[in-house]
This record gives C-alpha cells, sequence and structure tokens, in this order.
C-alpha cells in the first residue's frame, strides 16, 4: 500500500511512505513536492489530521499534485472531520460549515474517504464514498487500563444513539443517561440532570466524541458527584482542550486519541489510531 501521511507526527497506516517536501510560501499558500518513482498505477491513501483551513488547502494541492503525476486512485484517512458540529443551522446568519468542508472534499474525487468518530450522521451522508471507523476499538483500549466494571455515562441525548450502540459492542455495559441545556445564541450550558437515582460508588466513564473546552463535562462530573458516583473517568475520541486541563480535577484520568493533535500532559493518555 503507498502511503502519503501529510502529517509526519500521524502515521495511522502501515505501508510503503511517498517521500514529499511541504511548506507554505510567505504569502501563506501551502505548498508541496513530491518525490517521484513511485508506481503511479497503485492506489494512494492520504492522511492527515484536518485541525485547520490551512491543513485542507495542504490536502488539495497535495491532490492536485498526484492527480498530475498520474495517479488514478486516491483514498483519504482524517480521523477528525472539521466543521462535523456545525451540522445543523440554529439562527439565522449561520452557515452550515459541515457542508462547506464536504463540498470541498467530495470535489477531490477520492474513491474512499475514511473518518473516525464523526460527531453525527450528517457529515457521512454528506460525503461521497465515505466509510466509517467507530469508538468500539478506542473504547476497548480505554477500559482494559481501568477495568470493565464502570458505567458509560452519556452526557447528552445526541450521544445516546452511539453509546447504546457501543454498550451492545462491549457485552452489555451499562449505560447512565444525562442531559444539558445550552443557549444557542450564547452556547452557556445549564441544567446538567443524571437519570438515575443513586449510582452507589460505581465508577463512570463519560464517553463522547469531542472535548473542546470541557464545560459539559465538568458540569456533569459535578452531578454525578452528587448521586454518589466513585472514580470519574473522561473519553473522546477527538481532544481539543482548549482551555486546558486544570479543570478536570475532578477526573481520575483523560483519554483521548492523536486524531486532532498531540499532547504532554500528565492528566491525559492519548491512544494511538492504528487501521
Amino acid at each position: 500500500m503507498l502511503v502519503l501521511n501529510l502529517d509526519p507526527a500521524f502515521m495511522p497506516i502501515e505501508g510503503t511512505e511517498i517521500a514529499f517536501k511541504s511548506f507554505s510560501f510567505s504569502g501563506g499558500e501551502p505548498h508541496i513536492k513530491i518525490e517521484p518513482g513511485f508506481d503511479v498505477s497503485q492506489t494512494v491513501t492520504i492522511t492527515h489530521r484536518l485541525n485547520s483551513f490551512n491543513r485542507l488547502g495542504e490536502l488539495c494541492v497535495t491532490v492536485d499534485a498526484l492527480k498530475r503525476m498520474g495517479v488514478q486512485k486516491i483514498n483519504l484517512f482524517i480521523p477528525y472531520f472539521p466543521g462535523a458540529r456545525q451540522d445543523r443551522i440554529m439562527i439565522p446568519g449561520e452557515p452550515l460549515t459541515v457542508k462547506v468542508y464536504a463540498n470541498i472534499i467530495n470535489a477531490m474525487g477520492f474513491a474512499k474517504v475514511t473518518v473516525f468518530d464523526p460527531h453525527s450522521e450528517v457529515a457521512p451522508a454528506l460525503l461521497n464514498n465515505c466509510e466509517i471507523v467507530p469508538n468500539y476499538v478506542f473504547i476497548d483500549e480505554v477500559l482494559k487500563r481501568i477495568g470493565s466494571n464502570v458505567k458509560l455515562i452519556s452526557p447528552d441525548g445526541g450521544a445516546l444513539k452511539k453509546i447504546y450502540k457501543l454498550s451492545e459492542y462491549l457485552g452489555g455495559a451499562d449505560v447512565v443517561e444525562c442531559s444539558k441545556s445550552r443557549d444557542v445564541k450564547t452556547g452557556k450550558l445549564s441544567g446538567f440532570k443524571v437519570y438515575e437515582d443513586d449510582l452507589a460508588g460505581a465508577d463512570c466513564l463519560i464517553v463522547d466524541d469531542i472535548c473542546d473546552g470541557g464545560g459539559t463535562f465538568v458540569g456533569l462530573a459535578e452531578e454525578l458527584k452528587k448521586k454518589h458516583a466513585g472514580k470519574l473517568y473522561l473519553t473522546v475520541s477527538h481532544g481539543i482542550f482548549n482551555k486546558g486541563f486544570d479543570m478536570f480535577e475532578g477526573f481520575e484520568r483523560l483519554y483521548t486519541t492523536n486524531s486532532f493533535t498531540d499532547f504532554n500532559n500528565n492528566k491525559i493518555e492519548q491512544i494511538k489510531i492504528q487501521l
């Protein structure tokens, strides 16, 4: 398999690597020079962590370069799908960002686009030739570290469908449903609820796809403790953690993958994605 890892720190697929040099011009435009000498009749799989719009630009120029070299079939693996949370218009004047990204990616004509644990069913529905990798193996690895005798915590209604499928994969792990309220104009969170009267000291693993700032999980942790939860753990497929880790002092441990970026903090453990 021929692989072009645009992020040299992210290498999730084993194969023969295609050599290249990339840089940005002084005006900010991304550029790439791919080394020739590989069999252009083979399928090339590009991997990248699309954690900025500039990285989407890197992907665009890479696909163009490969096609100009004669490559006919190109696959793509982007574990974190940017804009996936903007999958509906909440108030007038907002963009449907998930569709903007999907349109650009579709225009590149990939034979297959693989995404890891997307936020909802909207992104896969908008992408052509999309393949989804669920979070099952990742969560299984987390449970090997903390033990399987924990309750799975669904932080809100949007996570319910996925967490029950995860529970089925894990052989019927207990699920605790929770909810919250969000002001769509300000984004402020309130009204956290845990729909179980007494957790009786049970250890709890909150499972979600994305942690951005972390307000959802900190607010939920307070409510879980009121319901007599034991140790609290948080696992998110895509860790952004833009406010750092000091706010998570109520958690024993945080777990994420390397889908978005790399962290160097004793509070969090990253499990590398391998396809």
